[in-house]
């Protein structure tokens, strides 16, 4: 990511939800759910639902982001990380490219909320 792409990022807003807020949501197919966290985190389980792209995908190459973003453009993409930073910065970059996100804050607080953590099937996309 360029730095100009950084600075604008950084200054660009997001909504900080909870997930019981939006669960509904990811249910029904009306919102996406995506992990943030990179590959080796994710073998400690993850939300059930959620697409797996990692932080380090966005701010790089995006071999996995680019496809996901191009399929699910116009959609609502709710992120989560480890506790919430990653996927705070992960939300301001893709709200300040205009993507419709929310930082839903940490693996934890979905799974304070009754939703599954399961583990996936494969680590990657």
């Amino acid at each position: 990511m360029n730095l100009l792409k950084f600075f604008k990022a950084m200054l660009t807003s997001v909504p900080r939800l909870a997930p019981h807020d939006c669960a509904a949501r990811v249910r029904s197919g009306d919102a996406l759910l995506v992990d943030v966290r990179e590959p080796a985190e994710w073998a400690e389980g993850v939300a059930q639902q959620a697409t797996l792209l990692s932080l380090a995908d966005l701010n790089g190459t995006r071999t996995d982001w680019k496809p996901f973003l191009a399929a699910n453009a116009g959609r609502e993409i709710l992120l989560y990380c480890a506790v919430g930073g990653r996927a705070g910065l992960a939300a301001r970059v893709l709200a300040a490219e205009g993507f419709r996100v929310a930082n839903t804050g940490g693996l934890s607080d979905w799974a304070a909320s009754g939703w599954p953590i399961v583990k996936p099937a494969a680590t990657g996309n």
